[in-house]
């Protein structure tokens, strides 16, 4: 079974996905690490934040190359997002030739609160990351949301909006383990 956990940058993937990782014997791929050690191969960028800035067409190719590596993997949670912000807008993380190749059964949209969201990104030094307001975050998920249930429509997958408190990580991912087991 293939399975999406996203969210907007700082509501928390990784963190839960820490936890999940214990609690199962699925393999994770985050989607965008993928992406840029391809494109960081053929030397279209140095760090990871740079891919959203590349041309629309390099990242859907670079989205169907990494699609095809996942596509023959069983039993993996994708760490990914719904939708990208960039600077000509929002680009869909997962279009039509992208779920059609990854053949998923299920995703789950991590969200938290736009206040909560902000200052995990501020205490994350690893990461360089565009200034946003509140109200940004807030448009983030919502067109997040819109997205999933559209990759639903198209997969029959189903879909699980996820509320990621502070300190609830394990409770998460427990929430998360328990409904991929049915």
């Amino acid at each position: 079974m293939r399975v999406v956990i996203a969210g907007v940058a700082g509501v928390g993937k990784s963190t839960v996905l820490k936890s999940v990782e214990k609690l199962t014997s699925y393999d994770i791929i985050n989607f965008g690490t993928l992406m840029f050690e391809m494109a960081k191969e053929i030397k279209l960028v140095d760090s990871r934040d740079e891919i959203r800035k590349l041309s629309v067409d390099t990242q859907i190719n670079l989205q169907k190359k990494a699609a095809s590596a996942i596509g023959k993997i069983e039993d993996v949670i994708i760490d990914t997002h719904m939708a990208i912000k960039g600077p000509r807008g929002f680009l869909p993380g997962l279009p039509e030739w992208v779920v059609r190749e990854l053949k998923v059964s299920a995703f789950f949209l991590l969200e938290a609160e736009p206040e909560e969201i902000r200052k995990r990104r501020n205490n994350d030094p690893s990461r360089t990351r565009d200034e946003e307001t509140i109200e940004d975050i807030t448009t983030h998920q919502s067109v997040n949301r819109s997205f999933a249930v559209s990759y639903s429509v198209y997969t029959g997958a189903t879909v699980s909006f996820i509320n990621n408190l502070p300190g609830l990580a394990d409770q998460v991912a427990e929430k998360i383990v328990e409904r991929l087991s049915k």
